[in-house]
């Protein structure tokens, strides 16, 4: 495993090099997916190269003096979004680099978030989103896996391959560490980091349900607001993502609190269960990823529930249209009421993902499907 580690390819490469022949490359995804390592490979395809990260001093020089050789063909700028300015530097960069430049900046923050500040980069920069390894994307570059291995490893390169689970355990031990003491504070200033931490560790036990941020404030003795605003930063960092109700012309589809899942599977705290739908979560959340991405689709990830009860874990939505109904279940051999429910009223595809299944078949007119053969199976 651990040679496979050195080697390891990711899938988004070569269409990253593609983009650096169009425009500058923007890269962004949790911190540890692999984006250091992902920069460093794309640096081999050319014939000269310099990495700078602005949380190091020295760099931090060359990158105020742009001081780095003319003929340095590939700058690999990580962690920019945390100068002051940073798009109005990267805009100047750009408009005045050497025909022969290619740019290509990393960070472990939303880097599109910040569109809607200073100077719009509109038009200089292709987005690309590392996220952590997936069954479709090992089935594409020949990786050996097991859902039982994403389930308790997450798919975050270093525990994934970690010969050892102790390692990866003390891997996430140091992982959380990093994300609230260092990521957070560096991102936003947070009055009581306290408050945070307990935030983090009651989204933990909640995954998969609607999450009531009025419950949470009275749980940590915080305003429901700053809940929200804690959720945001996390979200804002790639920690959690938020998988939001869709009501477009499904009637009475009006529950409003969203449904939390962790980029890290590790980190879910449950039973198999809430670990195997929060691996499904983040493996459609890659998918859409891809469509917006690479294939220039306005996709979006979402579920459904009426106020009467009736609920399905996740809608693949298109064009504000749901494209495909998705139930996560570790071991139902039934199809689920909440299902069978939205596909019989509005005709909509559906399917049921099962991790533990003997035979896959059509019950009801929905897919019963083995969550491997689903998982592996996904565009990315």
């Amino acid at each position: 495993m651990a040679c496979e580690k050195v080697n390891m390819e990711r899938y988004q490469k070569q269409a990253i090099v593609n983009d650096l022949q169009k425009k500058m490359v923007l890269l962004a995804g949790p911190r540890q997916a692999g984006k250091t390592t992902l920069a460093k490979r794309i640096a081999e395809e050319f014939k000269s190269s310099i990495y700078l990260t602005y949380d190091r001093a020295e760099d931090r020089k060359i990158l105020l003096n742009e001081s780095w050789l003319p003929s340095t063909e590939l700058l690999i700028f990580d962690e920019l979004h945390k100068m002051p300015e940073w798009k109005n530097y990267l805009k100047g960069v750009y408009d005045t680099k050497q025909p022969h430049q290619k740019i290509l900046v990393t960070g472990s923050a939303r880097l599109e978030i910040f569109n809607q500040v200073g100077d719009s980069l509109a038009g200089r920069y292709f987005l690309h989103r590392l996220m952590p390894l997936s069954p479709a994307e090992c089935e594409k570059m020949h990786k050996s896996y097991t859902v039982e291995r994403f389930l308790e490893r997450g798919g975050f390169p270093e525990p994934f391959l970690a010969e050892d689970l102790v390692d990866a355990n003390r891997w996430r031990l140091q992982y959380i560490d990093s994300l609230l003491r260092i990521d957070v504070l560096d991102f936003d200033e947070i009055q009581n980091i306290h408050a945070i931490q307990l935030v983090f560790e009651l989204l933990r036990e909640r995954v998969g349900s609607p999450v009531s941020y009025s419950s949470i404030a009275n749980d940590v003795a915080i305003s429901p607001n700053t809940v929200k605003k804690y959720i945001q930063i996390l979200e804002d960092l790639y920690i959690v993502f938020r998988v939001t109700p869709y009501s477009q012309n499904i009637a009475r589809s009006l529950l409003r609190e969203p449904k939390i899942y962790f980029f890290d599977n590790g980190l879910v705290k449950g039973d198999d269960g809430v670990k195997f739908e929060n691996l499904v979560a983040t493996c459609l959340l890659k998918h859409v990823f891809f469509n917006i991405d690479y294939q220039a689709k306005n996709y979006s990830l979402k579920y459904l529930q009426t106020k009467e009860k009736h609920e399905v874990d996740f809608a693949l939505v298109c064009e504000d249209k749901v494209e495909k109904l998705i139930e996560a279940k570790n071991g139902h051999q039934t199809v689920s009421s909440g299902l069978h429910y939205f596909h019989e009223k509005y005709q909509l595809p559906a399917v049921q993902v099962v991790k533990e299944l003997k035979r896959e078949r059509i019950e009801k007119g929905v897919e019963v499907i083995q969550g491997l053969n689903f998982l592996k199976n996904l565009d990315l």
